[in-house]
């Protein structure tokens, strides 16, 4: 069984998601996500959503066979417990390619590192740009949403 391991903040679902994991499936016959901690996540504002409940919604998508958290102080702990064949990086994650082969070789995991470069073309793939459009509408929209209630 080929092992495929893909991680990200999955902070608020969108196509671009679901398209990065199902082309991380068709690497191998098992995906298991790695989804960020709130502590680890530096390189963008802090999610929205609680690290398990992120978990559990990327663990409910049909490409991914299981879902964990990643380690709060060592982002390789998960992946030499899994001992993956492959570890599947998006078009746009923030990973040095030859940095993160040289740290897996450090640490005797045979992973095969893939950039994944098929992407969701899509206005709002992007968390980032669902958070901006909220933001944008919520003048108008919260009118019409306290009226509901």
């Amino acid at each position: 069984m080929r092992k495929v391991v893909a991680t990200g903040t999955f902070d608020i679902i969108h196509p671009g998601h679901i398209r990065f994991l199902e082309e991380a499936k068709k690497l191998g016959d098992y995906l298991v996500v790695i989804v960020a901690r709130e502590k680890n996540v530096k390189h963008k504002p802090k999610p929205i959503m609680p690290e398990e409940q992120r978990r559990r919604v990327v663990e409910a998508l049909k490409p991914v066979d299981e879902a964990i958290l990643g380690d709060e102080e060592d982002i390789f702990k998960p992946i030499e417990r899994i001992k993956p064949d492959v570890i599947a990086l998006g078009y746009d994650q923030h990973f040095d390619e030859e940095w993160l082969k040289k740290e897996l070789e450090k640490r005797g995991i045979k992973a095969e590192v893939v950039r994944i470069r098929e992407k969701e073309d899509c206005e709002l793939c992007s968390s980032a740009k669902i958070i901006e459009r909220i933001v944008n509408l919520a003048p108008s929209r919260l009118k019409d949403f306290q009226e509901r209630k």
